[in-house]
């Protein structure tokens, strides 16, 4: 049930590792929160709350180390590096991760991205970046201004990794087909949580047309795992056949 993949990336000059849960069904890419690796969506039970969908054979779950939220909370490096370490790891999931999960679901599909915290902007970028390659995004928790913990002057690399940044100017056939995509966004409004940068996105990406919806847990729901064990079952019941 459990398969583990581990390659040297180029692209972000380290290496990367990916975790598979299950063997039929629709893949799920799941991005770990800030300093996460692979597995701690299994350490933290959210692939436990997700059984009984990858045993009906629904879903697939796949993760991969979050390198750059890791070198965000670490705070590895400059405030440069750490934003060219976004962008790179962006490009290892579209250049490296997606072959490989294609290559592991007899050939190209559609792939979901979900994600808490850090793991929610991971996932909504990647959608709203490589629309050809997602079919929706499920963002829990969402932290989207990154800036705010990277520091420094903004780059092109926080530009073009960041939806609050790069979706106002979008364009031509990526804007046209990222149309035909969702975005879903939820939050509580316990400790810790801001659902106020959700519909920041949110606004973001309505203003360019882009299907997207939030969703308040209300107080009761703080930025931990509890909350995302509850959201993340239901949301992908919903999206997957």
């Amino acid at each position: 049930m459990k398969v583990t993949e581990r390659w040297w990336s180029d692209r972000m000059e380290q290496e990367l590792t990916l975790v598979r849960w299950g063997h039929y069904g629709v893949p799920v890419l799941l991005f770990p929160t800030a300093g996460g690796d692979a597995e701690e969506v299994e350490r933290n039970q959210l692939v436990g709350h997700l059984a009984p969908m990858i045993e009906a054979g629904r879903i697939k779950v796949y993760s991969c180390d979050s390198a750059a939220g890791r070198a965000m909370a670490q705070k590895v490096g400059s405030t440069e590096y750490r934003m060219w370490l976004f962008n790179a790891y962006h490009r290892a999931v579209a250049e490296e991760v997606v072959p490989a999960i294609h290559a592991d679901s007899n050939g190209p599909q559609p792939i979901v991205t979900a994600g808490a915290s850090i793991g929610a902007f991971n996932a909504v970028a990647m959608v709203c970046r490589y629309p050809h390659l997602f079919s929706a995004a499920i963002g829990m928790s969402g932290t989207y201004a990154i800036e705010q913990f990277i520091g420094g002057p903004s780059t092109d690399d926080l530009y073009f990794s960041s939806p609050l940044q790069f979706v106002p100017g979008l364009e031509g056939d990526a804007l046209e087909t990222l149309r035909h995509r969702f975005i879903l966004m939820a939050s509580g409004s316990g400790d810790y949580e801001d659902v106020g940068e959700s519909f920041a996105v949110a606004k973001v990406l309505g203003d360019k047309g882009i299907p997207n919806r939030v969703d308040d847990w209300g107080p009761g729901y703080m930025h931990d795992w509890p909350t995302w064990w509850e959201m993340l079952p239901l949301y992908l019941d919903d999206l997957v056949p």
